[in-house]
């Protein structure tokens, strides 16, 4: 199993990023997917997830701005992120569990300052 994210940066505070988690080595289309993230000095957070089906959960401090989705086609999953804040600073994480194991992305690093 391998996850690789992209898409991080520095953006203003109310800027835009889509972050992009390349899966491979499992039948994506199979497994509910997920991004975390985590700031320094803070555990690592759920920020949104999505079930194979299509469904979708967020944190509370996330709804309304950031959107999950993903394309099964191309084994990928997106995380956009709108009206950035600079509380949304952290490290990005992919994540899927598979047969009871967690596996992780390197993650991505986003920073919003102005």
């Amino acid at each position: 199993v391998q996850l690789v994210e992209s898409g991080g940066g520095l953006v203003q505070p109310g800027g835009s990023l889509r972050l992009s988690c390349a899966a491979s080595g499992f039948t994506f289309s199979s497994y509910a997917m997920s991004w975390y993230r985590q700031a320094p000095g803070k555990q690592r957070e759920l920020v949104a997830g999505i079930t194979s089906g299509g469904n979708k959960n967020y944190a509370d401090s996330v709804k309304g701005r950031f959107t999950i989705s993903r394309n099964n086609a191309k084994n990928t999953v997106y995380l956009q992120m709108n009206s950035l804040k600079p509380e949304d600073t952290a490290r990005y994480y992919c994540y899927v569990e598979r047969f009871s194991r967690d596996y992780w992305g390197q993650g991505t690093q986003v920073t919003v300052s102005s």
